[in-house]
Order: structure tokens, then sequence, then C-alpha cells
């Protein structure tokens, strides 16, 4: 008796998965695909301040489900430009040291999105809503100038920051951000710590670890996701 009712157990298991995960996709999902474009620029030892004139082309591109009608979760993915040099130095380091560097980056990133205005609901009185994300990302470099250090190309951000939405229409709307990601990592002006004693000034602040930020506009499209079951047979 006990392995007849174990037998019927795991056979009706694959239809209580279907029915719990068709009860939470028991309605059509709203999902956005989307692209924009923008500029990229960088602070650390050569850029102490983030300047908007020291924004490089790039773009991104990215799909977006909406959770529920203030909460999205983003995956994107970032590629551009960072530039920075010694144009303006602040202190004498600075002054002769007269480094630069320009790398291409390519960016993966995962975000949640909270929108503060519920500006999809059919009875709002408003077509927008300010938004913030926060998330989890990958920076992939290249082009960097050989350095004496040994480090990995490949390095975790933390992307974060604001923007604003506007529905043009029910399928379109139009998105306005400015992010930062902060890294962990002091090697994308390939200017960190060195030794003092040689007097070369080709060397910064170790503890003071690089940033780079993304500010640009984009255009998403909306579409319905339809939870498709799985085939267990």
């Amino acid at each position: 008796m006990t392995n007849l009712l174990v037998g019927k157990s795991i056979k009706g298991f694959p239809i209580f998965v279907l029915l719990f995960f068709t009860s939470l996709n028991i309605q059509a999902q709203r999902s956005e695909i989307g692209f924009g474009l923008g500029g990229l620029s960088y602070t650390g030892d050569l850029v102490r301040y983030y300047r908007l004139t020291d924004n490089r082309p790039a773009g991104v591109i990215y799909y977006r489900t909406n959770l529920s009608r203030v909460v999205s979760l983003r995956y994107s993915g970032t590629l551009g430009m960072l530039q920075g040099k010694d144009d303006r130095p602040f202190d004498v380091l600075a002054l002769n040291r007269n480094a630069e560097f320009s790398i291409f980056i390519v960016e993966p990133a995962i975000t949640f999105e909270y929108h503060f205005l519920d500006y999809k609901s059919k009875n709002s009185a408003v077509r927008f809503s300010p938004y913030f994300f926060g998330g989890a990302g990958m920076m992939v470099f290249f082009g960097q100038e050989e350095s004496p250090e040994n480090y990995s190309n490949f390095q975790p951000v933390i992307p974060f920051g604001a923007g604003i939405k506007y529905i043009l229409n029910p399928k379109w709307s139009l998105n306005l951000e400015f992010g930062a990601r902060k890294t962990f990592f002091d090697y994308i002006d390939n200017i960190s710590e060195g030794n003092i004693i040689d007097k070369n000034y080709q060397y910064g602040n170790k503890f003071d670890k690089d940033a780079y930020y993304y500010v640009g506009i984009s255009l998403s499209y909306s579409f319905y996701s339809v939870f498709c079951p799985f085939d267990f047979y």
C-alpha cells in the first residue's frame, strides 16, 4: 500500500509542479525589449570628478520582465569606450605623470528596477514614473596597455542609478537613465600603486577604486510573454 501511494505521489508530482508554475503565470506577463544610445565616462586617478564632457559613445540592449506594476527585472548588455587623461592636473603628481588610457568595455548585468509611481495602471493619471535600479554585473575590457601588474580583464561591478520612464503608447516607452558602476578594481586607467622612491610619478592611490558611469536614452517595445507548460511526456 505504501509503495502504491509513493508511486502515485511521484507520478502526480509533475502535475503539481505544472499547476504551481501555472498559478504563478496565470496571467500573461508583459515584457519589454529595448535599445539605447548614450555615453560612458570614468573617475579614478586621472579624473577625480564626473564630467559630462568626458562621455564617450556607448550603447545598451536589454530585456525587461515586469514582475509587478512597480517592480521589474532587467537583463542588459552595455558596451562602449572609456577614456581618461591628465589633461586637467589637480596636483603635482598628476602634472608630472601626464598619463592617459583608452579601453573598450562590455558589461552584462542583471538589475532590479523600482518605479515610484503606478504609471502602468489603466486608471493612472500619469504616463511617467521615476525609478531606481540596482543589481550586479561584470565588466569585460579590451585594449589596455601592458602593465607590470597581473590582473584579470573580467571584473565584477555593482550597477545602480535612477531614471525616468514615459509611456508613448501601449507598446512603446521612452527611458532616460543615469547610472554608476562601483568597482573593486583600480586598474581601469592602468594607474594604481607604485614605487614612490623611483620618482617617475607613474602611480596613483591604490585605496581609491576606479568607477565608471553611463547616461543615455532608450526606446523599449512591450509584448506579452505567455507561460508555456513543460511537456512531461
